[in-house]
């Protein structure tokens, strides 16, 4: 099937989408920070480069964009045009995904993803009850945290 708009346009629009500081990370953040918790954004040093890190906990947070990270939840839907291509891609993301989560546990750190889906979309959840279950998860021992909308996800 071929692509509805140029492939300039289609670069142009591509080119727009932003990696960091996107608008789920900044609410994610605006919350935390709010409630007084203090964090460095986008940390080089560890595996994946988590999008906030709260070294005092100990703890990566990965604000998840539903679509890149291949999320199996409304907000997901595979292009119809070149499948292949698309496929290899997010699947390669996903991979590296779980690469960056294994390296940084194995370091001794505590991981939380975020889903794009708690924070928008038709499952979302309240930006409050998100904030208060990430709050919850740093004052634990768990070592794991998953947010996606409408479901919650804790493992140790």
């Amino acid at each position: 099937m071929a692509d509805i708009v140029s492939p300039q346009k289609r670069s142009q629009m591509m080119a727009g989408i932003k990696a960091k500081n996107t608008k789920p990370e900044l609410l994610i953040r605006s919350g935390l920070h709010a409630c007084g918790y203090r964090f460095r954004l986008h940390r080089t040093d560890l595996p994946g480069r988590p999008d906030i890190v709260l070294p005092r906990y100990r703890a990566a947070i990965f604000v998840n964009g539903c679509f890149w990270h291949r999320h199996n939840c409304h907000l997901f839907k595979l292009p119809r045009s070149r499948r292949e291509f698309w496929t290899a891609k997010l699947d390669a993301n996903a991979e590296r995904d779980q690469i960056a989560i294994c390296a940084l546990r194995s370091k001794d750190w505590r991981v939380a993803v975020i889903w794009e889906c708690a924070t928008r979309g038709k499952n979302r959840l309240h930006v409050d009850e998100t904030i208060r279950s990430i709050g919850e998860w740093l004052n634990t021992n768990d070592q794991y945290l998953e947010i996606e909308g409408e479901t919650l996800d804790r493992q140790s």
